[in-house]
Formats: C-alpha cells, structure tokens, sequence
C-alpha cells in the first residue's frame, strides 16, 4: 500500500496554545501535551503515513479589547508552522490560518502565508464567529481563495448557538457535522460556487452530513429559499457537491462514507487521521473501515490514501 498523506492533523505547539487562550478557547490551567515532531512523526510510522498537513483551524475574529487581535499570534503561529515544514522535509505540509479581525488582515495574510512561507492552503473554521459563506464579511476572502485556486481545508465548528444546541454535550456529536452541511449548503443557496467556480474546499469527516442531505437540498429548491439567495438549480447542487473534496478522518465507516460516494467519485476524497484531537484508537478503527470497505477497490483507495493529495498539493508531488 502506498504511503497515505494525511490531509487533517491539528498543530498544537505553544503558539496555538497561547492564541487559544487569548481567544478564551483554553480554560486557565487546563493540562495540555505540546506538539512535537518527534511524536508526529512515530504515530504516521505506525500508520503508514508519509505526510501530514498541518493545521490549526480555528478562525476568530476581533474583540473590542483589542482591535489587532489575532492578527499578529496567527502571523507567528504561521511562521512557526514554515519553520516544521521546513525541518522535516516531506514529513510536513501547513494550512495556514488567517486572522478575521477585519478582511483586509485576513487579505494580508493570505499574500504572506502562500507567496513569502509558500504554505500549502489555508484552513477555516465551517463558521468565523457565526459568519458563514455567502455573507458579504468573507466574500473578498473567498474570491482571493478563488482566483489562487488554492486548497482550503474546512474544519468543523460549534455555532453560536452551541450552547442549547449540544444539550450539555461536546459539539463533535451532533453538531460539528450540522455546521459543516449549514456553511456549505449556505453557499450553494447565496451563489458563492456560481460566483466562485475557483473556490477548492476540503471538507473535513467527509463533510459532516452533507452528503446525506444532497437529495433534500435539491428538492427544497423553489419551496423555501431566502430572499437574497441565487438563482440555481439541483443541476448546479449535484456539480458543485461533485466537486468538493472529502476528507475522511473519523468518517470512513460505511455510514459516513457511502453516502458520500454517492455525491462524489471517490478520486474527490482524501485520507485523514484528525491527529491531535481524536484518540489513537478511533484513528486506528477508522483506518480498519477504509482498508476493508467493500465500497472501494485498490485503485480508489489509493487515490484516497495519496494520489488525490498530491494533485492538490503539487509540491509534495514534486519533491
């Protein structure tokens, strides 16, 4: 089997670490294990993996307190990540993070990210502080996204309504997957893919439920779209669900992934481990329900494993 490129992997060093805590995502002493290389690199051993893009991706916007917030802990924690990739040739790839404390810093650190540290895509949160794709906040973000045609790795996130949403539990269990499918499903409806034919999402756990919810999206067209949303049809639905990329961390089992197979080949899906975040043991099971799902063949498990990441990422593929 040939060595599989795993596209979700969350970079806690001690940079992430401290913008999280600003951010007031960190309760104060809250024990924590710092990233390292060194362990990265021993559990993609264990796992047949070659590379792993690395990404932090939480998108925060500013505060009052302070109007530069995050803007320049996410500049260090973006050099600190072309610094890995830098020291483990092949070994590492980053999504970097962009700063929403206003569009023209999230502007600027795009041009900085790919064209100075010549990271590997951007990473972004499924909402930045309850704004979703299709609102005016992040349309000049998207349309730069766009016109780079660079990969952007979407990461699940709780909205701001988690509270009563979760009922008392972790948003991981219903509500991740929910935010994923209400971001994506939004900019279908407002017409960021019509827009923005350039835009090249990876959508994490194989888009949460969106898959399951395609056929739904489409009949719902006519019957209760908002006033501002565009003018599209269930062909434009099924080409732009074709065309998203599906990352398979924690979703690989037959209930995640036939669905998905059924709104996108499977040279449109992409290997992940959610390393960082998820426990070993869930990576190792997720990996079993892959190897030996009945729904794939060698050819297509690995393009999941690494033929569709390189094309995404030509610089892996080019040494």
């Amino acid at each position: 089997m040939a060595s599989r490129i795993d596209v979700h992997s969350h970079y806690m060093g001690e940079v992430s670490f401290r913008l999280l805590k600003e951010a007031g995502l960190i309760p104060e002493n809250f024990p924590i294990k710092f990233w390292s290389a060194e362990d990265a690199i021993d559990f993609m051993d264990r796992h047949d993996i070659e590379t792993q893009m690395l990404s932090l991706p939480f998108s925060l916007r500013g505060n009052a307190a302070d109007p530069q917030f995050p803007a320049p802990l996410i500049r260090e924690l973006n050099e600190t990540l072309a610094e890995v990739v830098s020291a483990h040739p092949g070994r590492f790839g980053a999504f970097a993070t962009l700063p929403f404390n206003s569009t023209d810093a999230a502007l600027e650190e795009i041009e900085y990210a790919l064209d100075v540290l010549h990271l590997d895509g951007i990473a972004q949160s499924s909402n930045v502080g309850g704004t979703y794709l299709g609102h005016t906040f992040l349309e000049p973000v998207i349309e730069e996204l766009a016109r780079r045609e660079v990969p952007v790795f979407m990461h699940p996130n709780d909205c701001i309504h988690a509270a009563d949403l979760n009922l008392g539990r972790v948003g991981s269990f219903i509500e991740f997957p929910m935010d994923t499918a209400r971001n994506v499903t939004n900019a279908i409806l407002t017409g960021v893919f019509q827009r923005h034919p350039g835009l090249k999402l990876i959508l994490a756990h194989n888009g949460g439920v969106l898959p399951t919810l395609a056929w739904r999206i489409s009949e719902h067209l006519g019957m209760g779209q908002g006033p501002g949303d565009a003018d599209i049809d269930a062909q434009h639905v099924e080409e732009v669900l074709r065309g998203l990329y599906y990352e398979v961390a924690l979703a690989a089992s037959p209930h995640s992934l036939l669905p998905t197979l059924e709104v996108a080949d499977a040279n449109h899906l992409v290997f992940g481990t959610d390393y960082g975040a998820a426990p070993e043991a869930f990576i190792a099971r997720n990996i079993e329900h892959l190897v030996k799902s009945d729904a794939l063949d060698d050819a297509q498990r690995a393009s999941i494993d690494s033929e569709t990441a390189l094309q995404l990422f030509p610089r892996l593929a080019n040494g």
